[in-house]
């Protein structure tokens, strides 16, 4: 757990710092991570002044930041404007639009910091 943890927390910080990744989420799995492994490392987590807040307002009060909230919507619907771009079968273009629509409905009914 604790080495799947940093994996999280590489892939939390890629994802702040490109459009396309969601960082959020993978560091909030690596906080998950570290609590079950290395309370030391879940607290410098938390209190890691770029990485931390948005870890510490989702186990307050389940909220994502208005803009997390808005890229990833965007990033999903410009993925799938690729993915019918590239001509991806109707069924499995349907198959991930339902995703796309529920994770993004799930998230924007989230409360913002």
């Amino acid at each position: 757990m604790f080495a799947l943890a940093w994996v999280c927390v590489a892939l939390g910080v890629v994802g702040i710092v490109t459009p396309v990744m969601p960082g959020t989420v993978f560091l909030i799995l690596a906080a998950w991570l570290f609590a079950r492994s290395s309370p030391r490392f879940e607290n410098w987590l938390l209190t890691h002044p770029r990485l931390g807040p948005s870890v510490v307002a989702w186990r307050e009060n389940g909220a994502i930041p208005r803009w997390a909230q808005l890229v990833a919507t965007g990033s999903m619907a410009g993925s799938f404007v690729l993915l019918v771009v590239i001509g991806l079968s109707t069924p499995v273009l349907a198959i991930i639009g339902t995703i796309f629509v529920g994770v993004s409905a799930y998230m924007l009914t989230r409360p913002t910091e």
